[in-house]
């Protein structure tokens, strides 16, 4: 680890959005902004395929439905127990970081949905047999299989939720992953029949993929801010710590407006040396740019403006950004677009931005 230089915030965030694919070169491909971006979060399908759009230089409706039929990306739950679009050869790796947290083995899960440690590990056995073979199974076939297999008739309705609260740590636990749908209906599939797939050694191999793949996308970063990205601060911090120093060989610190955080040595020189952050951009609900942050953090949302950011039920609004910080959100109604500004804001970089937008969101 060499040697502190400082920056600010703001040659951080222009940094950011060049590495996001949101100033200077889009990206080639949907995969490419999974990939770089640390996984797009799908929770809400229409907005994955809107942050993909944003970044590419010529979008085009159905990429990312291509690119999961294709086997580019891989639909699982990730990150913060949120479904996400992975490049399927490091999908592994973040299953197998996520399943660190294990709160599948806490007595406050086993409480509120009646899934004990045994379950969960009844149920994985159970999953890994019926998808075998390349099976892809619905969640009614699926859960059908693992009750008979199991006979915990007590979790059909848990497991036959929409959430996947008893599914999640099946993912994790690299038992399965979203397959190619049934009509409307969304399937299930083991990992191992994905083209691609690239086996994950261990804890250690997976902690410094991801870590790598956050610090390039969402340094510099702290221990503390990647947990939060990672599982909203459920991990054990000493884990978290252990994976940061693990990574030493390819880091250094760099002091960011007097806080000290963690940066790819490959990447210092250029955060210094970032030109000025794009005047206007607009990104869609739940766009990684702002996930990777996290909304409490006062240098990308301003506090007083969290709330219009992020709102009841988990919802990440649209944003504005002036200059790679949140100016504004905004919405879309009939096609049209209305913006709520934070403050004054340049209209006719707006204006400009609302008409690169408008095609995406037609699309």
């Amino acid at each position: 680890m060499r040697g502190m230089s400082a920056v600010t915030w703001g040659q951080v965030l222009a940094w950011r959005m060049g590495r996001q694919f949101l100033a200077g070169p889009e990206a080639d491909s949907a995969g490419d902004v999974a990939r770089r971006l640390c996984g797009v979060q799908a929770q809400v399908a229409s907005s994955a395929a809107l942050a993909v759009a944003v970044r590419r230089g010529r979008p085009s409706a159905g990429e990312v439905e291509r690119a999961l039929a294709d086997g580019a990306l891989v639909k699982t739950w990730a990150m913060r127990g949120t479904l996400h679009l992975l490049p399927v050869e490091e999908a592994g790796a973040y299953a197998t970081l996520c399943a660190q947290v294990r709160n599948w083995e806490k007595p406050s899960f086993t409480k509120a949905f009646g899934a004990s440690p045994a379950d969960i590990e009844a149920m994985a056995e159970a999953a890994g047999e019926a998808l075998a073979g390349g099976a892809a199974l619905t969640r009614e076939e699926l859960t059908a299989a693992i009750v008979e297999r199991t006979g915990s008739r007590h979790l059909a309705e848990v497991l036959g939720s929409g959430w996947g609260t008893l599914l999640k740590p099946l993912a994790w636990k690299g038992v399965l992953v979203y397959g190619p749908p049934q009509g409307q209906r969304v399937t299930f599939a083991a990992p191992s029949s994905l083209p691609g797939r690239r086996p994950v050694a261990d804890e250690e191999d997976a902690a410094r993929t991801v870590l790598r793949s956050f610090l390039g996308a969402h340094g510099p970063a702290t221990p503390e801010t990647f947990d939060r990205w990672l599982m909203r601060g459920m991990n054990r911090k000493r884990d978290v710590k252990r994976w940061f120093a693990a990574l030493a060989d390819e880091t250094t610190e760099i002091e960011v407006d007097g806080t000290a955080m963690t940066v790819l040595s490959e990447h210092a020189d250029a955060i210094s040396a970032a030109p000025e952050a794009p005047e206007i951009r607009l990104l869609g609900p739940f766009d990684q740019y702002v996930l990777g942050a996290g909304t409490s953090a006062t240098y990308l949302v301003p506090a007083e403006h969290r709330t219009a950011v992020s709102r009841p039920a988990g919802w990440i609004s649209p944003v504005v950004l002036h200059r790679g910080r949140a100016a504004g959100v905004w919405e879309t109604t009939d096609g049209e677009v209305t913006v709520t500004p934070f403050d004054d804001l340049p209209k006719e970089a707006l204006a400009d931005e609302i008409d690169r937008l408008r095609p995406l969101l037609d699309g």
